[in-house]
């Protein structure tokens, strides 16, 4: 399985960023702006809560496993895979979200004075933070879930 880069998602926040904050300025020019809902961040905080929680579950389930405590659960293969995926797809769709934010949090920037954009600009840029909270966690997932052997491989395949 294809490890999640790094990269590629700031590229896709990056990419959104500039994507949104133009889409912000067109649409303000021609009307409203919509609001930043501040739903947006509650969900992704929650998410970033449950990719912590497994990713914490499954560390301590293959630790137990690797000092054969009595009793332990293992880890099934397909299961730790799943989650893998779970992670990668959050962070993926978490980089885009957290850019049209981000994007539109800049653009509120310049209306600051203005209470209700204000308010707006806080509930981007806690999006945006919540985002970041998503990534982290599904790294952090993706780093409990390796297994020992793709080590191995990297290593070899870097000496190749």
């Amino acid at each position: 399985m294809k490890q999640l880069r790094l990269g590629l998602l700031a590229g896709l926040f990056a990419g959104a960023g500039v994507l949104s904050w133009a889409a912000a300025r067109l649409w303000d020019s021609l009307g409203t702006l919509p609001s930043v809902p501040l739903a947006a961040s509650v969900v992704l905080a929650v998410i970033a809560v449950v990719l912590l929680a497994t990713a914490l579950s499954i560390r301590a389930r293959l630790r137990a496993q690797r000092e054969r405590r009595p009793g332990a659960n293992g880890v099934e293969p397909l299961m730790a895979a799943r989650a893998v995926v779970f992670g990668q797809a959050s962070a993926l769709v978490a980089a885009l979200v957290a850019g049209m934010y981000g994007g539109a949090g800049v653009f509120l920037l310049g209306y600051l004075d203005i209470p209700p954009r204000r308010d707006q600009a806080i509930y981007a840029g806690s999006a945006v933070v919540a985002g970041i909270a998503v990534v982290a966690a599904a790294v952090f997932l993706e780093r409990v879930c390796r297994l020992p052997e793709d080590r191995d491989d990297d290593r070899s395949a870097a000496a190749a």
